[in-house]
């Protein structure tokens, strides 16, 4: 291949990538992502050896329905799950708990679908999308954006410092109090969120606050984290890697530890634009992960790649050995086995990617 047949087929760099994404573009892709565009109730099949995943799916369908009506504010707001009806502080919102692979957020995107009400009116978004967008509009913007809204649906529901269990606790307070449904799901329940990662006995009240906004809905199912770490697929040589990305239109090609150093340099709620348009992701020289700042910023980036179904090829070390043992062992570990579990699913979808 000359030299200007390479010049013209370069591929794209996320590390040339510094996106600027408007607070408006934040608020209108709060929406479930590609990968569950189609997703429904009847598409959820339910283990018949796990009468909880039935139940999930009757009782998220009631609530859907039910929130078709007028916007439930102040003395109409409708009291989903209260044992008595003349009782005020009911949950205005339901927790699935359950752990990986049981479809936890297939339902909850089938919720929104669900729900009858315009795009506009529900919101759908990670936690870690939900305190970006906070940062991105300010405590009070957001609030005035999401009070509107019908319903709110949060995903990988988790408390990583005290900072945001006393911010996501006043937000979602003061969303129930204009009328807002609340969803979401998580690995852990509500009263145990924060265990782990920080002093969670300091900020009891906080955790305890966010609890009772919900209705916890555990879906039963083999648990992930007892089938252990997922078999990545072994790596490619650097070549093999550098060849696709330039066979393939759209691909991008970094090294791995500069794209590491890169990604501190861009807001994680900017990771998504830094995905626009990409059919595909490669990787050369994938090593270990150097410290825990940087390992959470990949986890960010590896669910934007998981949401968008951008394959990932790389070279260098195989998915399953980029977190240390006490990251595994440590609070985030939640974080990081999904984030092996959809970076090896994303190098299996990028084997068509190389010639045999």
């Amino acid at each position: 291949m000359s030299t200007s047949a390479i010049t013209e087929a370069a591929p794209l760099s996320l590390c040339a990538r510094e996106p600027h994404v408007p607070a408006d573009r934040l608020v209108a892709e709060m929406v479930p992502p590609p990968r569950f565009d189609s997703v429904r109730f009847d598409t959820y099949v339910p283990d018949p050896n796990q009468p909880s995943q039935h139940e999930a799916v009757t009782v998220l369908s009631s609530f859907a329905a039910g929130l078709g009506g007028a916007h439930a504010s102040g003395s109409g707001r409708r009291r989903w799950f209260a044992r008595k009806p003349e009782a005020p502080a009911a949950p205005r919102g339901v927790y699935l708990d359950g752990g990986y692979g049981v479809g936890k957020t297939h339902l909850l995107a089938s919720l929104w679908h669900a729900t009858p009400a315009e795009a506009s009116l529900k919101a759908f978004g990670t936690f870690v999308e939900l305190t970006n967008l906070v940062g991105a509009l300010g405590f009070q913007q957001t609030v005035r954006t999401l009070s509107g809204h019908r319903l709110l649906c949060i995903d990988e529901f988790e408390l990583d410092d005290p900072g945001d269990t006393v911010l996501v606790s006043t937000l979602l307070g003061k969303l129930v109090d204009a009328g807002v449904a609340l969803a979401a799901t998580s690995n852990t329940l509500p009263g145990k969120l924060g265990e782990g990662r920080f002093a969670a006995a300091d900020f009891l009240r906080e955790i305890q606050g966010l609890s009772a906004h919900f209705r916890p809905l555990r879906i039963d199912g083999e648990d992930y984290r007892h089938r252990g770490l997922p078999e990545a697929p072994p790596p490619y040589s650097e070549e093999q890697v550098n060849k696709a990305a330039y066979a393939t239109e759209g691909a991008s090609l970094d090294d791995f530890p500069q794209l590491l150093e890169h990604l501190a340099k861009v807001h994680p709620s900017r990771y998504g634009a830094l995905t626009d348009g990409l059919r595909a992701v490669c990787l050369t020289d994938v090593q270990p992960i150097p410290d825990q700042s940087t390992a959470l910023r990949l986890v960010v980036l590896a669910d934007r790649l998981y949401d968008r179904e951008v394959p990932v090829l790389a070279s260098g070390m195989p998915f399953d050995r980029l977190f240390s043992e006490e990251m595994l062992n440590g609070g985030y570990r939640k974080k990081y086995f999904r984030a092996i579990s959809r970076l090896t699913a994303l190098a299996r979808d990028a084997k068509g990617l190389v010639e045999q």
